[in-house]
């Protein structure tokens, strides 16, 4: 099964959240770029621009680097990924007044003992999956709290009432919340955890390893990155960024990371490609 969809940040909107988190005025970015400050909002706002931009100017002053957001104006998309080498990982992405988000099943070939990776918007997809596949849901990991991404834990806790939930957050209930280099094992899978706050402040980025023959570890980093992009830093920008440096980019390069929205992508594409690292 190939996984391909577009970016989640088009050029506009990864320029409008560097300015943003930068402190960079519309006027001081417009000039610095080359353009009016209408011209500057519609490309903010479509991602397209109908004058040349200075990227060699611009993205310095906003805190990206030139060269990869060329390759993003470009065109630039992380190659569709073949899940096929993941027999027993699935991705679920429902959508919502407008809002797109993904979330993810993993299991156990051979217990089918399941872990859900956010909930997504609506459970119905994923708990046909659940049903289809015969699967026991033990555990729920939760990337971060924020509504897209746990809209529909009710609707799986009233169907698998006993599935553990797990969260980075310090207001959980006590047995919820992370341990410290806790294993948690599914089968034969291992599921670690490493905190990624920033974006959010319970932000935590989930690692699926010792697949079948083999496969690379899958990260789960809710919206801490996105494939050329990343999510905005409402709890603390720098935090945010170096977070993403430590516990994300630092994974070996085959690493497949899932992001809550937009496409799959790979440590190594991210390094080469992501403008905001």
């Amino acid at each position: 099964m190939l996984h391909r969809m577009n970016l989640e940040d088009h050029l506009g909107d990864i320029i409008r959240k560097a300015r943003a988190m930068s402190n960079v005025s519309t006027s001081a970015a417009a000039t610095t770029a080359g353009i009016s400050e209408s011209e500057l909002a519609m490309l903010e706002e479509t991602g397209q621009s109908a004058k040349k931009i200075n990227f060699a100017a611009l993205a310095p002053l906003i805190g990206l680097n030139a060269a990869k957001l060329e390759g993003v104006a470009k065109g630039w998309l992380p190659s569709p990924k073949d899940l096929s080498g993941w027999h027993e990982l699935r991705v679920f992405t429902t959508t919502s007044e407008g809002t797109t988000v993904n979330c993810y099943l993993a299991w156990d070939e051979v217990t089918r003992d399941a872990a859900l990776f956010d909930t997504g918007l609506d459970a119905q997809p994923v708990l046909d999956c659940i049903a289809a596949e015969q699967l026991q849901l033990k555990h729920i990991f939760i990337t971060h709290s924020h509504w897209d991404h746990v809209e529909a834990l009710p609707k799986i806790r009233e169907a698998w009432p006993k599935a553990k939930i797990h969260s980075g957050s310090k207001s959980a209930p006590v047995d919820q919340r992370n341990k410290t280099a806790e294993i948690v094992h599914l089968g034969g899978l291992r599921v670690t955890h490493r905190e990624t706050p920033g974006h959010a402040e319970d932000g935590v980025t989930y690692m699926v390893g010792n697949w079948q023959e083999d496969a690379p570890y899958v990260a789960v980093v809710g919206d801490a990155i996105f494939a050329g992009s990343m999510g905005r830093g409402n709890d603390s920008w720098e935090l945010a960024k170096q977070k993403v440096r430590e516990q994300i980019l630092t994974l070996p390069a085959e690493t497949l990371i899932c992001p809550g929205h937009g496409p799959l992508t790979t440590v190594a594409e991210e390094k080469a490609h992501n403008p905001f690292f």
